[in-house]
């Protein structure tokens, strides 16, 4: 079994919850993260004296030599939540860089949730089936739609808000989904629900991940957090496998080993994104932070739950009958909510399968798929810093004194790193990588979230690419916003979305900007790519005239947005 490389890194949101920040919150839905209430002071009014300047990732261009991807890799379609069960997102398509930059507006279809909801409109990526989008907001309610004419073709509200990033899979004329509460199964040519079965166990549970399918069982798991709280004490993480026919449980698997004997307090795990399965239907999971969060006041730097904290933080591959085949934990005792979260991808590299990750640590990792053995790592964006920070508060006790700065600027901090997916064309891995640094105390960040709120607004990112063999940065393009659209690949193109509200195209080989265009409000949600389509998902409205909204762009389409987020 491989413990994995005692290293650190990685960070995790706070919801905010003042109504005013609709798109913080997305943020927190995109990611999985979220703030824990019994975090001593994420949300302090007094300003903080210390300045933080986000140092940003070093850009580099062609340093790496980038070798043709693998034949045969791509999926035909965007069938599956990540394009195919390697969760490679990468995709088969008409769009090249030669023409991606006749990609106009085809259709678009409002996105009509309440605007007091704190957490946006909308996160996911669609899924297209014999030439349906398959869509679900951030008040779990799903709707089917013509990708041809952008018609609604049924809605099945559900009414039940969470965090996100949500989303749903289809398999065998059946749409998969889950409510915050329950995984649920739809007709999917009439939107018919087929069976529903409540999974969470406490009101601080939650679900908000599109499902995962293989083989007639359907995977969905639980996370300690909703929209009335997150990473509250007994909140767990459970993993369950479902019959995909009748929705019975055919095993479960708990990613936090009974929160390390203190469920009284502790919290943690689960997953956000749908897991990877190889050819023998084994399963992989990137899995989410444990809590509290930097700790309590009773118990600070998480003296409540001593030792690693496993299996946070962690890949975890699994059987098919949910058997521990091996785990590799990234960040030990993790203080800072550095979720281990994307989803794996599979893919070979030196000729051998291997498991590619990342997540709010900002670093990417490779494994070994038979073994679990750590290949290479790789820092990505800017870092500050602290990333051993857990291993040397693991063993440390209520009355535990001067182990960290009395202030310091943490970076990757909250909304940073690698909140969203990997992409992989079978020789490169791209990454869409935040950058924002905090000014923070072992009890927690010291702006109010209003000032954080600010920060995020303000903040930018990178595309990464990696050379899968090495390790290596192959190049880097900064980004004036936040790429919190994950990264998209077909033929030589990466696509990416910001928080500002632009739809991004870069060459896959260079790094160089392609193409660029202003969505009709902020964006926390990843583009599918299909034929000649590109489906992309605007629902971070912040300003009134901003307008949430799917929307499809199209080779050769002229239509006009209503409005755009601008320059």
């Amino acid at each position: 079994m491989s413990k994995g490389a005692r290293t650190t890194g990685g960070r995790r949101p706070v919801v905010a919850g003042a109504a005013f920040v609709v798109a913080a919150g997305l943020i927190a839905a995109c990611s999985g993260s979220s703030s824990s209430s019994s975090s001593s002071s994420s949300s302090s009014s007094s300003p903080s004296t210390l300045a933080c300047p986000s140092k940003h990732g070093t850009a580099v261009t062609g340093t790496v030599p980038i070798t043709p991807a693998a034949t045969g890799r791509p999926a035909a379609g965007w069938t599956l939540p990540n394009a195919d069960l390697a969760n490679t997102r990468d995709v088969a398509s008409a769009i090249t860089s030669a023409n991606v930059s006749k990609l106009g507006v085809a259709w678009t279809v409002p996105l009509t949730i309440p605007t007091a909801h704190t957490d946006g409109a909308y996160a996911t990526t669609p899924v297209i089936v014999n030439g349906v989008v398959y869509v679900q907001d951030l008040e779990s309610d799903v709707m089917a739609i013509s990708l041809a004419t952008g018609k609604v073709l049924w809605r099945h509200d559900y009414n039940s808000p969470n965090g996100g990033p949500d989303g749903v899979n289809v398999a065998g004329g059946v749409v998969y989904a889950a409510t915050a509460k329950s995984a649920v199964a739809l007709d999917a040519a009439t939107g018919t629900q087929l069976w529903s079965r409540t999974l969470i166990r406490n009101d601080h549970e939650g679900i908000a991940m599109a499902p995962g399918y293989n083989h007639g069982t359907v995977y969905v798991s639980t996370v300690p957090a909703n929209v009335t709280g997150q990473y509250l004490p007994g909140g767990e993480g459970i993993l369950w496998a479902l019959n995909a026919r009748t929705g019975a449980p055919e095993w479960s698997w708990d990613s936090v080993q009974n929160l390390w004997g203190n469920p009284g307090v502790n919290s943690g795990g689960g997953l956000w994104y749908t897991p990877s399965f190889d050819a023998q239907g084994n399963i992989y999971m990137g899995i989410a932070n444990p809590g509290p969060i930097f700790g309590t006041k009773k118990y600070p730097l998480g003296s409540s739950r001593p030792g690693p904290d496993l299996y946070t933080d962690s890949v975890v591959k699994l059987s098919p009958a949910g058997k521990l085949l091996w785990y590799y934990q990234l960040t030990p005792h993790d203080l800072y909510d550095w979720d281990l979260q994307d989803p794996p991808v599979l893919s070979t590299a030196n000729g051998r399968p291997v498991v590619i990750d990342g997540g709010k640590a900002g670093i990417l990792i490779e494994l070994d798929a038979q073994t679990g053995k750590l290949l290479w790592q790789r820092p990505v964006g800017a870092h500050q810093g602290h990333q051993n920070d857990g291993l040397l508060t693991e063993h440390s006790t209520p009355t535990s004194r001067s182990l960290l700065p009395a202030e310091y600027c943490l970076e990757p901090s909250t909304y940073g790193g690698i909140l969203t997916q990997l992409a992989s064309n079978g020789s490169t891995t791209f990454a869409a990588v935040n950058d924002l640094a905090l000014p923070t105390t072992p009890a927690g960040y010291t702006l109010s979230e209003v000032a954080v709120f600010e920060d995020i607004e303000k903040a930018a990112g990178e595309m990464v690419a990696v050379n899968q063999d090495t390790g290596a940065i192959a190049w880097d393009t900064p980004l004036p916003s936040s790429p919190y659209g994950a990264a998209t690949v077909t033929n030589d193109v990466v696509f990416t979305t910001t928080f500002h509200g632009d739809l991004y195209a870069l060459d896959a080989s260079t790094g160089t900007i392609l193409f660029k265009t202003p969505m009709s409000a902020g964006s926390n949600a990843p583009v599918a790519v299909d034929g000649d389509y590109v489906i992309a998902g605007a629902g971070a409205a912040l300003p009134p005239t901003q307008r949430d909204m799917i929307i499809a762009y199209k080779l050769g389409a002229t239509g006009k947005l209503p409005d755009t987020v601008g320059s």
